[in-house]
């Protein structure tokens, strides 16, 4: 595998961060205009060491990850009943990186304008989706039973009218169905096969599980809520206004279309667990955890409520390392040893990371990383903050 793409991105990263540059330490946050221009601060400017984060970019580069580069070659290797693909799948580029401080690039490293699949980071904009349909009153309560919104056809079992969408915002729904021919009980079962079918359902609310089936079924239900194409409803009310690019897409399943309204629509799926999902570059995740540390704020303009913020980031109680997905809390400092109480991460497949701390004012975004490298790059950017 070549290293020559990471390894003349470090050395342009490396340059930058050692150059001279004048202006004053950037106290404020800066938000990046619409299109790929984008400042860049010394690291000195923003108050880092640049040797420090040059060895952040460093060790960040030399953790690519050593699963294959064919993604369908990966989920044809799972083992999981049901593991069939359904959605789009597309191999995946060089490992790449931003670190962000004050809203200026610092670094940047691999191929960060290109599209590639982000895998559960999706599931943070589904969340996100939902938390815009409770700000526009769609959506009355969170603790209101999923069904009394639709499909009710999903929710009839006396175990899945009591589904909430703060359940399955949690995951812990323990919904019981099938959806766009994958079973709940197929997705990274756990116990002896022959209690798949059979074991008792946990009461909503008292268990959290990690599973793909039910993100869909949200989606499914927040498309109903909308009545049109959550992609639209992102880009119009929050990708557009934090100046994305027009380059990410948002996937469903060939087999998740529905009408509504009259309407053929595509329903999303909020992971490439069987393809599909959010396909979109480092540069626009790097937006959206922007977005995020500011708390549904960008540039004085607020795109999304500061209550949706404090109920996303409330520990879920049977998981108290996460909020509302895809939000993992820092809450124990299990994850992050080195990192504040307060930061959380966006995380997905493959690694994806999208790290968001207020408390310094900094986002990394990290792509195609191993799982077990996560918490050594964030150290260390967070070791260059002077």
């Amino acid at each position: 595998m070549s290293r020559i793409p990471g390894i003349r991105a470090f050395a342009v990263a490396v340059a930058v961060l050692f150059a001279a540059s004048p202006g004053a330490y950037a106290q404020d946050s800066y938000f990046p205009p619409p299109g790929s221009e984008w400042e860049w601060r010394s690291a000195a400017e923003v108050g880092m060491d640049s040797v420090l984060v040059a060895e952040a970019v460093a060790f960040a580069i030399d953790s690519e990850t050593s699963a294959s580069r064919d993604l369908l070659e990966s989920t044809q290797r799972n083992s999981e009943p049901h593991s069939e693909t359904i959605g789009p799948i597309q191999p995946r580029g060089d490992m790449t990186g931003l670190i962000i401080r004050h809203g200026y690039i610092v670094a940047e490293w691999g191929e960060p304008f290109r599209v590639d699949m982000t895998f559960s980071v999706s599931k943070s904009f589904l969340s996100t989706t939902v938390g815009l349909a409770w700000d526009a009153g769609l959506i009355r309560d969170l603790d209101d039973p999923v069904r009394e919104y639709g499909p009710a056809e999903h929710f009839e079992s006396p175990h899945n009218q009591k589904v909430t969408w703060d359940h399955l915002l949690r995951q812990t729904s323990d919904w019981e169905g099938t959806l766009w021919d994958k079973p709940d009980w197929a997705d990274r079962p756990v116990g002896h096969e022959s209690t798949w079918q059979t074991r008792p359902r946990n009461e909503p609310g008292t268990a959290w599980k990690y599973n793909d089936v039910r993100v869909n079924l949200l989606a499914l239900a927040a498309l109903n809520v909308w009545g049109e194409a959550l992609p639209d409803v992102l880009a119009q009310r929050v990708m557009n206004p934090i100046g994305a690019s027009d380059t990410w897409r948002w996937h469903g399943y060939e087999n998740s279309w529905v009408e509504i309204g009259g309407q053929r629509i595509q329903s999303v799926s909020g992971g490439g667990h069987w393809g599909g999902g959010m396909f979109i570059s480092a540069r626009d995740q790097a937006r959206f955890g922007l977005f995020t540390l500011h708390r549904g704020v960008w540039d004085g303009e607020r795109l999304l409520s500061e209550e949706w913020f404090d109920l996303a980031t409330t520990p879920t109680i049977p998981r108290p390392g996460y909020g509302f997905m895809n939000f993992f809390l820092n809450t124990d400092q299990g994850r992050l040893p080195d990192a504040p109480e307060s930061a959380f991460v966006h995380l997905g497949s493959g690694t994806n990371m999208i790290y968001v701390d207020a408390e310094h004012d900094l986002v990394i975004v990290t792509r195609w990383i191993r799982g077990n490298r996560m918490s050594g790059l964030v150290s260390r950017v967070l070791q260059a903050i002077e």
